[in-house]
């Protein structure tokens, strides 16, 4: 048996130690989150989707925003795509909220409209993990099911000082199995995840040293006692990003007052989802106005504009754009042409759901 292996379960004295110090701390630094004065299966469910590589001051309107557009798993199956993803948009990520859709119908169809609440049932719904379903099923159902994000794996491999590669999905299960023991079929298991996230986020965090002095574990903490907690957690490096460049196109039409989008395919990247016309490479303002005459655009005005990159989990997009405003036309003509959708201001907030890629672009 390898070292990675038995660190979690040689420390299950320290393990064992960590419950009574977190019931006693969470309740005194809790923070006020709108999902937690309120608990539903629901409520905790998209809680946990938006908090995903989100932080938890960005999600808190956004979660608002959809409870009042959607406060239930019927109104969130039967929502229309384009809506959805406009309440998404900015949190990124998209598959995540299509997913909810999806899970969404299941749960409508197959738990009459109920949201399961035992592990086993949760995995079963797309889009729903092992961390959400412990999340979901010890908050909402009070379950002893631990819930291991970023979070927790980073308080556990100091606590213990676990050397696994915490990108592993062999790390999340071990570290997993460790928890297990202390968890009951009570309200203290939601206590004791919630604790472990806070802990996590607050004070044991993922950027910058620690905050030790107001940890409630320092006195049990391996890490903390042996100097080594810069050592953990333990990720190995990741694959260099593929760069993509690109030449986006903003263009206005002066006769309609509206912008050209284009919306994308069904599947991959930010699919389905509008997007400002582009086209592959770093491409000349001459090369722009060819393409455009192309699809049959009068072009009055071709200006280049800020460059930006946007960063994506496996690849980086390298953009250079073009301001671009159409000569004064028929305007059924430009808005039937077929090249391109034309979106007026108010649509631009209201209906077209544009990924933060190209929101540099519309500020």
């Amino acid at each position: 048996m390898t070292q990675k292996k038995t660190n979690a379960v040689l420390h299950a004295d320290v393990i064992a130690a960590i419950k009574a110090p977190l019931l006693a701390w969470y309740p005194t630094v809790a923070r006020v989150l709108p999902w937690r004065e309120v608990v539903t299966p629901y409520r905790v469910w998209i809680s946990e989707i938006m908090l995903q590589q989100t932080r938890v001051a960005a999600v808190i309107p956004y979660f608002e925003r959809f409870m009042a557009a959607l406060p239930d798993i019927a109104a969130l199956a039967r929502v229309d795509d384009d809506a959805l993803m406009k309440l998404w948009q900015g949190l990124g990520y998209y598959s995540r909220a299509r997913n909810l859709k999806k899970a969404a119908q299941v749960i409508a169809q197959e738990y009459g409209g109920a949201m399961p609440l035992a592990f086993d049932e949760l995995l079963k719904l797309p889009g729903i993990g092992r961390y959400t379903a412990g999340a979901i099923s010890s908050i909402a159902g009070h379950h002893a099911a631990p819930a291991v994000d970023g979070n927790v794996l980073r308080v556990v491999t100091r606590l213990v000082e676990y050397d696994g590669d915490v990108l592993r999905d062999a790390t999340k299960r071990a570290v997993e199995d460790a928890l297990r023991p202390i968890y009951e079929e009570s309200a203290v298991s939601a206590a004791l995840n919630q604790a472990l996230m806070e802990l996590g986020a607050t004070v044991c965090v993922p950027n910058g040293a620690p905050h030790c002095d107001a940890c409630p574990l320092k006195n049990i903490c391996r890490a903390q006692k042996n100097q080594t907690i810069e050592q953990f957690p333990h990720k190995a490096a990741k694959k260099a990003r593929r760069i993509e460049q690109m030449t986006v196109l903003h263009i206005f039409d002066e006769t309609t007052k509206r912008l050209a989008l284009r919306q994308r395919p069904k599947q991959g990247l930010l699919a389905g989802l509008y997007e400002l016309p582009h086209l592959p490479g770093h491409a000349t303002a001459a090369a722009v106005r060819r393409a455009l005459a192309d699809a049959g655009l009068p072009v009055a005005h071709v200006k280049k504009a800020t460059p930006a990159r946007h960063i994506f989990s496996h690849v980086e997009w390298d953009m250079i754009a073009y301001d671009i405003t159409l000569a004064p036309s028929d305007a059924d003509a430009v808005c039937e042409s077929g090249a391109f959708l034309w979106a007026t201001e108010s649509e631009l907030r209201t209906t077209y759901s544009i990924p933060a890629a190209f929101q540099y672009f519309l500020a």
